[in-house]
């Protein structure tokens, strides 16, 4: 039971991921664990993730892409104290980015205590405001905090759905909290939706060659669900030179579905 009232509770525990906690306790850790990394000899994870763009269907279908970015986490887990999570609105159509009123977030593995002070901050820019409805039922956020509580001791959270948005407004948002050091920028999306399986890979690679190439430009919309915040992050990362790296790239005909209409799933950092 949490001590807390202000507080969203889980909508998709027990049907996109495990609803119980040890199970879903179990379920993110046996993901986590079969991951291959090596800290040693793998370079590029010497230097801390700045942001990452990570899948968000039911964890039999993309868990494992997502925990390929988890993992990395693991290692700088005492530098991230605060994550900024922005993902598309998939019930509610508006304008604009949603934050949330409330204080806290719930998973079956316990409450995590919104960001205020940068919520606060970010509603200051124009097409930021808080809207809970947005946010009730909405799974893209949700999936990826189980990760999250798994590989990071304690943090804070900024939780953004987004609507209809432009690219550099996206952008801004990033800008807006870049000074904040301590902080991990997290974009939730989907790859490719219901086309066959060759066909998913055709378009998944090309999206992986645009985030690669710091390209937003050649990322349309049908190719990725978070496209928008997928874009702006690209057009920060080429701002402030960061490297990008991809870790996984899959679809459900991969993991837990069939070949004919399959859903694509990617994993990439950015350092």
């Amino acid at each position: 039971m949490s001590l807390h009232t202000n507080i969203r509770h889980p909508a998709v525990a027990g049907s996109f991921y495990p609803g119980y906690t040890d199970e879903l306790n179990s379920s993110v850790q046996a993901y986590l664990d079969n991951v291959k990394t090596d800290v040693e000899t793998d370079a590029p994870l010497l230097a801390k993730p700045r942001a990452m763009i990570v899948p968000h269907a039911g964890y039999i279908y993309s868990g494992p892409v997502a925990a390929s970015a988890y993992a990395r986490l693991i290692p700088f887990a005492q530098q991230i104290s605060k994550v900024v999570l922005l993902g598309p609105s998939h019930r509610v159509p508006f304008r604009g980015i949603a934050t949330s009123s409330l204080d806290y977030f719930q998973t079956p593995l316990g409450d995590i205590p919104l960001d205020r002070k940068l919520i606060d901050k970010l509603e200051q820019l124009p097409f930021v405001q808080s809207y809970d409805e947005a946010h009730r039922q909405e799974h893209s956020l949700e999936v990826q905090l189980p990760f999250l509580q798994k590989v990071l001791p304690e943090f804070t959270l900024v939780p953004l759905v987004f609507g209809q948005i432009d690219d550099q407004q996206v952008s801004e948002v990033f800008e807006s909290l870049w000074q904040e050091q301590d902080t991990l920028f997290l974009i939730s999306s989907d790859l490719s939706h219901y086309l066959d399986y060759h066909s998913a890979q055709q378009s998944d690679r090309a999206t992986s060659e645009a985030i690669a190439a710091l390209t937003p430009q050649n990322i349309h919309y049908e190719q990725a669900c978070g496209r928008s915040a997928v874009a702006g992050m690209l057009l920060s990362a080429k701002k402030h030179n960061l490297n990008v790296q991809m870790l996984d790239l899959r679809n459900s005909g991969d993991t837990a579905g069939t070949k004919d209409s399959v859903v694509g799933y990617g994993a990439w950092v950015f350092f």
